[in-house]
């Protein structure tokens, strides 16, 4: 059974006038918190192995989803006392992912109907991969990616102090990734850490981190202008 992480854990402070009471991926979207849509299309393209990390308002989204058998896929969850980071929140769970060949790792406050099964199948196509993300094209953004005609990662800078004015290529992160269950060992314990700023400019030194340019639509939730959008567009039956 194939097998995503989905990161929930987070304060959604840029939108506190919504998450006030409300852990981000619940946020509705056209009558379903924007969570089970992600919940829903995991589970359509067969992917039923979820695992949801937990920390700000906990029990709103365990309450909700229980063990995910009402949506056709079974959830574990990992309550973190303190917030780990996106890679903290996949070591602390290294015992369900280390028997897996490959994991999916999302963001609970982005909505995507990308086809995973995709990515998974070109992961799995470029030899000695540890990381694919998913990149989609934005000419200003705060992060900086740039591949190479195998779509091998040659660059990549998160969140710059300053604006990058030499980059090559409009590639951005999408906070959507694929993962060789080897990239568990990189990863230091019971410690904050995060994919983009700690471990993904490892995998660029050493060539194994790639990008898949996305096919899909993608709206992450990261401002009240981008929630009304999302809202907007699925309520026009936009995706």
């Amino acid at each position: 059974m194939k097998t995503a992480m989905i990161i929930c854990a987070g304060f959604g402070t840029r939108m506190r006038e919504y998450t006030k009471n409300t852990p981000k991926p619940m946020l509705p979207v056209c009558g379903k918190p924007i969570l089970e849509y992600t919940v829903r299309h995991l589970e359509m393209l067969g992917i039923k192995d979820l695992i949801i990390n937990l920390h700000y308002l906990p029990d709103s989204i365990k309450s909700y989803f229980e063990d995910g058998k009402k949506f056709g896929v079974k959830i574990t969850y990992s309550y973190e006392e303190k917030p780990l980071g996106t890679a903290g929140a996949v070591k602390k769970v290294e015992n369900l992912l280390k028997e897996k060949k490959e994991f999916l790792l999302l963001y609970g406050d982005v909505f995507c109907d990308e086809d995973y099964n995709g990515l998974f199948e070109f992961h799995g196509s470029k030899t000695g991969a540890v990381g694919t993300i998913i990149l989609h094209r934005k000419k200003k953004s705060n992060s900086v990616v740039e591949i190479d005609a195998d779509n091998r990662v040659t660059r990549f800078i998160e969140r710059p102090e300053t604006e990058v004015r030499d980059k090559k290529q409009d590639w951005v992160n999408s906070g959507l990734y694929c993962f060789s269950s080897n990239v568990l060992g990189l990863i230091p314990p019971n410690t904050y850490c995060d994919f983009p700023g700690d471990i993904f400019p490892q995998l660029v030194r050493t060539g194994v981190l790639f990008g898949y340019p996305l096919k899909g639509y993608r709206c992450c939730i990261d401002t009240p202008e981008s929630y009304m959008l999302l809202q907007e567009t699925i309520g026009k039956g936009g995706v």
